[in-house]
């Protein structure tokens, strides 16, 4: 084993190698590559001097090999960019060049030294906590920092000895060393947190102007106070009268022109409200007043549902549950109104150029068109702040080596799985789980690598599992290096220590939305041969390619099948656990110039009540009508398209697109959440493995796949919020609409009706699938996942906003009544 040790450097003697080293080109982003070596000899000399710096010499076995340089925190970082603590120490790291030290393994070596002396207080220097900025884009060091243990707090712009730079603000603190991938071979006097997953979550980033990490909240529950507690009622007491009219639920009653009120149970609630296409409700917020014999009532949305709870048909044995994801998703809603009065919340200003991860954590509302749609139910307040998505807080992934024969790797076409692994893991991280291994006596070989969600490794990996885990069949290796970013769908995280790296979508046996949100090992088997059959359907036709449309793939499916409870007769929950997929990353697919946000982003307001859309369209110069046009070809044409030409539907909901961006205006999408969400809807010949995603429809149950998911799903909230601002008249809206699907007609008029002449899209309505309605009849499983076609629950029909010759207008109160 290499012997590494530190000692102050001595300008002279050490001037030489020094200068070699620093006018390498490897050392480029120390901006000294011009520098003299009498330079250099300054410049450590000055070092030497200032009792707020130091420069260190590191050796190996006794050869001059890397240099260390340590210095006050505040001499670099102005204070309004990071709060530095008493104990902070910044360092600086280079290794000399591969001719003087080129061994496998050397670079992480030295880092976990100089890291372990920086921090340790016998025979080190004592510090608390680390602080770096690496240049951005300096992802070698970036992944080394990781793996010791550093967390990016955010990225800053420096100017260091007259060169500005974009760093990485990264601290690291003794706990976070210790729970590292490189400072579990080190000892540091610490009290360092126990368990995976408080290793795994990162700190806080600082609610105001600077970068910092603060210690607890005085008062943890602080998003609960009155005022944001009143705010939020209001909200989902105004999305509940809307979507639940909307379904068909209730029916208001007109009281003049444009105002309504509503008769549950004791209470009486008043409201301004106008009724667009699809029946549409677009209540006035500010106008809700809620009554119990004359005198008026707080808001409360949990209320709401207990005196509607027989109209809304919610079962007795369901209702707690429900009042339970109810107010899950309150808090959640009081949680970003907290932190917007702290100023820790982007406004759609921030969003217009933001990129792809700041815009994902500032969407706040999930799926649109359910109430109850952040329940979360399995979550403490800390599992929400450490993982939620619109906290924004990176975390580490949690890593388990499953034996192979009780394992199965699925990898799509090209992909073997030694480039699978290269994609999935840093260096660092397949180089440290592989000596963990090896240092049970345990071959690498045997096992998959399966990475977990923290919540999940610490609530049923050592609970669940046990017994797996006690007999080695499941072997705990502990937290990655990487960060990664929570995305909207919980489960699936981004990988913000290197980019490109593929998203991971986790296994999270928490209760949200109707469903225990896990992932079948049995039926990711197929998912890369799914993605690969439809990624061959989109390359092979010029439409996709015309409309900027194209999938990200998955790739890769890794489930455990060694459980019991995949021997039991009948299937379960807990057979959805332990399993992960990796889907392409969309940022290395953008042309230059492009910006990717998630669709969501299209629905979003902020809490100032600024809409992503309308500021959207504002930016970009274009008539509202074009940028509608240009939008509806990137979204709304190829799903017709694939439906219409291939038979294929998919789910194409705000967080299953991502948008590609360009001058505000939408060029294209990506569609992403393939494998589990695809289905073929007809006759067309499909490779036998895949067979399971058909499914035989009529023509018109075909159709809803475009005015469930799509009209009511999506354009009816956009149509909405374009209505409000005063950017795009409802009517207008939809005869763009039937303008794209004209166009597509008039191209394609051979595949305008489907493959068997069965879908009108231009029908005089549709059958009226209600989301809610499936909620509240069985909030623990919405549908049949095996046939979701059958679970369905339809409250009439709806008149289609596209009718041929209708032209779409806002519903009076008496139309409302009629279809009501």
């Amino acid at each position: 084993m290499t012997d590494l040790t530190l000692e102050p450097a001595d300008p002279h003697r050490d001037a030489a190698d020094l200068h070699r080293w620093l006018t390498h080109p490897r050392a480029h982003f120390w901006n000294l590559l011009e520098s003299t070596e009498d330079q250099i000899r300054d410049h450590v000399a000055a070092l030497a001097a200032d009792p707020h710096q130091d420069a260190w010499l590191g050796r190996a076995d006794g050869v001059a090999s890397f240099y260390v340089e340590t210095y006050r925190p505040e001499l670099l970082l102005d204070p309004t960019q990071f709060a530095s603590r008493t104990g902070d120490l910044g360092m600086h790291l280079l290794v000399a060049p591969p001719q003087d030290q080129g061994d496998r393994g050397f670079t992480a070596a030295v880092m976990a030294e100089t890291v372990s002396f920086c921090l340790r207080e016998d025979q080190g220097l004592g510090a608390q906590r680390l602080v770096v900025e690496p240049d951005a884009a300096n992802t070698a060091i970036r992944r080394k920092n990781a793996a010791a243990g550093f967390r990016v707090l955010g990225e800053i712009d420096l100017t260091v000895d007259g060169h500005p730079k974009r760093a990485a603000l990264s601290v690291c603190t003794r706990e976070d060393f210790a729970a590292s991938l490189l400072g579990r071979r080190r000892d540091v006097r610490t009290d360092a947190l126990s368990g995976a997953a408080a290793s795994a979550v990162s700190p806080d980033v600082a609610p105001a102007g600077t970068l910092d990490v603060p210690g607890p909240l005085a008062v943890p529950w602080a998003h609960l106070e009155p005022d944001h507690g009143a705010a939020a009622q209001r909200q989902l007491v105004a999305k509940a009268l809307g979507e639940f009219s909307h379904e068909r639920l209730l029916h208001p009653e007109p009281t003049g022109e444009g105002t309504w009120q509503l008769t549950a149970g004791p209470s009486r609630y008043t409201f301004r409200a106008h009724i667009l296409p699809l029946e549409h409700w677009l209540l006035e917020e500010d106008t809700l007043v809620r009554t119990q014999k004359g005198v008026p009532r707080p808001l409360d949305v949990q209320e709401l549902v207990l005196e509607l709870q027989e109209p809304l048909g919610l079962p007795e044995d369901l209702v707690s549950i429900y009042l339970e994801e109810l107010a899950s998703t309150f808090a959640a809603r009081t949680a970003t109104l907290e932190q917007a009065r702290r100023g820790a919340r982007p406004v759609t200003a921030d969003l217009l150029d933001a990129d792809l991860q700041t815009a994902e954590a500032a969407m706040t509302e999930g799926h649109p068109g359910f109430l109850a749609n952040n329940g979360r139910i399995g979550y403490s307040l800390s599992d929400y702040r450490a993982y939620a998505p619109e906290s924004g807080r990176a975390t580490r992934l949690v890593w388990v080596a499953a034996r192979r024969e009780l394992s199965h790797l699925s990898l799509g076409e090209g992909l073997d799985e030694a480039t699978h692994l290269e994609l999935a893991l840093s260096p660092e991280e397949r180089d440290a789980f592989a000596d963990r291994l090896a240092g049970r006596g345990l071959d690498p070989a045997d096992y998959h690598l399966l990475p977990l969600h923290p919540w999940q490794a610490e609530h049923r990996l050592p609970i669940t599992f046990a017994p797996d885990v006690a007999r080695g069949d499941l072997v705990i290796l502990g937290p990655g290096g990487d960060e990664h970013q929570p995305q909207q769908s919980l489960r699936t995280f981004y990988n913000g220590t290197r980019p490109g790296a593929p998203y991971v979508k986790t296994a999270l046996a928490i209760q949200n939305m109707g469903f225990l949100r896990g992932l079948s090992p049995h039926y990711m088997r197929d998912t890369p041969a799914v993605n690969d059959w439809l990624r061959s359907v989109v390359a092979d036709d010029d439409e996709f390619a015309a409309c900027g449309f194209s999938l990200l793939r998955e790739r890769a499916a890794l489930g455990y099948t060694g459980d019991v409870y995949h021997r039991t007769a009948a299937t379960n929950p807990h057979r959805k656990m332990l399993a992960a997929l990796w889907r392409e990353n969309p940022v290395p697919l953008l042309a230059d110039g492009e910006q990717a946000v998630t669709m969501a982003a299209l629905l979003h307001r902020d809490h100032e009540g600024t809409a992503f859309a309308t500021a959207s369209i504002r930016a970009s110069g274009l008539e509202p009508r074009t940028w509608l046009t240009g939008y509806l070809q990137a979204y709304l044409r190829p799903l017709v398209h694939a439906l219409l030409a291939h038979d294929v539907v998919v789910m194409p909901h705000g967080e299953n697109l991502i948008l590609r961006m360009r001058g505000h205006a939408v060029v294209g999408v990506f569609l992403k959440d393939i494998g589990e969400e695809m289905a073929v809807v007809g006759d067309r010949p499909l490779p036998a493995d895949i067979e399971r995603v058909r499914a035989r429809v009529d023509g018109e149950e075909k159709a809803l796949s475009v005015f469930t998911d799509v009209f009511d799903g999506v354009l009816r909230h956009l149509c909405g919020i374009l209505a409000a601002d005063g950017v795009l008249r409802a009517e207008t809206f939809w005869q763009v609409v039937a303008e794209v699907l004209d166009g597509y007609e008039a191209e394609h008029p051979e595949t305008a009706r489907g493959l068997a002449g069965d879908v009108d899209l231009r029908a005089a309505g549709f059958a009226h699938s209600c989301l809610n309605r499936l909620q509240l009849r069985n909030t623990l499983q919405m549908v049949d996942l095996g046939d979701q076609a059958s679970s369905l629950l339809y409250a009439g029909r709806m008149d289609n906003p596209v009718a041929r010759g209708a032209a779409p207008v806002e519903l009076a109160a008496s139309s409302v009544a009629r279809t009501a």
